[in-house]
């Protein structure tokens, strides 16, 4: 239990300090955006670059984790995309938001703090993996039935291009093929270049938790909250049970590892979820869905840790 409020409670007071900072107008709400693009485009990045550098990439890409957290985000996606089409007649541009938003975690700004704090170091390569999953995978896979609804007459492939031009082009994306070309070619940066590295890395936890905190003052849910409450509970329900289900099934996860699947899972969806729901009149909605999922976040990532600390560990 110690380890559970140890773990948690210094994540929403970070996140209490963002939102009284923006409340307060200590800081102001385009501060926080440079923030949060400090975190995404930098500080992020170094420490996806350090993980990779500081273990052999045989224990960095590992296949069970890959297999366990992909299918079961993959099965999370795939349930509310086929739950929302048989319940109700949305368009599929929407059927695919719902769907982004069940099962696509904040990995850095939430998941990776949490879990850095019970599992230690394995936190970072966790967090590498499901930048993989997300970006490559589950994020691609609900633009491109969006953008196929908007333009059906495009064709697959004319869709899919600029959609995985955008995502190989995102630093995270760089950064893991950097990481992996330096560790496969056992390169490892001068000093000077590593302690940089390793300062932004650092700074990478406390600054994405203060953004998220300042991000969510102001945000109001209005009349619209069977809705927002579907999408966060799907998120913090659904996408868990199915990653615990992926863990049962697939053998060769490290007990570090499966703690990490399940407290990722338990997160809420990535923050820039109401941005890319933006471009498909998906933004209130995708933003009320942030705004209830982190809240209730709190009660599910204690309840994964617990689980985890009870099962696994």
């Amino acid at each position: 239990m110690n380890t559970i409020f140890g773990a948690i409670i210094p994540i929403f007071i970070l996140l209490g300090i963002g939102y009284l900072a923006v409340l307060k107008r200590v800081v102001d709400k385009a501060h926080i955006q440079g923030m949060g693009r400090y975190v995404i485009n930098i500080a992020l990045p170094a420490l996806v670059v350090q993980a990779l550098l500081e273990r052999p990439l045989d224990d960095v890409f590992n296949v069970s984790y890959l297999l366990t957290y992909g299918l079961g985000s993959g099965l999370a996606f795939a349930a509310m995309y086929l739950w929302m089409t048989w319940r109700s007649d949305l368009p599929l541009e929407r059927r695919a938001m719902y769907a982004l938003g069940t099962s696509a975690s904040n990995s850095g700004f939430i998941g990776y703090p949490v879990a850095v704090l019970v599992i230690g170091p394995t936190a970072s390569i966790a967090m590498a993996l499901n930048m993989l999953i997300e970006n490559l995978l589950v994020i691609p896979t609900a633009l491109v039935l969006a953008e196929f609804a908007r333009q059906p007459d495009n064709g697959f492939w004319a869709t899919l291009k600029p959609v995985a031009l955008r995502i190989l082009r995102h630093p995270l994306i760089i950064a893991i093929a950097v990481g992996t070309l330096l560790a496969a070619l056992e390169l490892h940066p001068p000093e000077p270049i590593a302690r940089v590295l390793q300062m932004l890395a650092a700074s990478s936890s406390p600054v994405a938790l203060f953004v998220i905190g300042g991000t969510l003052c102001g945000l109001r849910v209005r009349g619209m909250v069977g809705e927002v409450a579907q999408i966060a509970l799907a998120k913090l329900l659904l996408h868990p049970l199915c990653v615990l289900l992926m863990i049962l099934l697939i053998p060769g996860l490290s007990p570090a590892f499966a703690t990490a699947a399940i407290i990722f899972a338990c997160a809420p969806m990535l923050s820039m979820y109401p941005l890319l729901g933006q471009r498909y009149g998906f933004a209130e909605l995708g933003t009320a869905a942030l705004v209830m999922a982190t809240v209730l976040s709190a009660v599910t990532l204690a309840l994964g840790i617990w689980l985890s600390h009870l099962w696994l560990m």
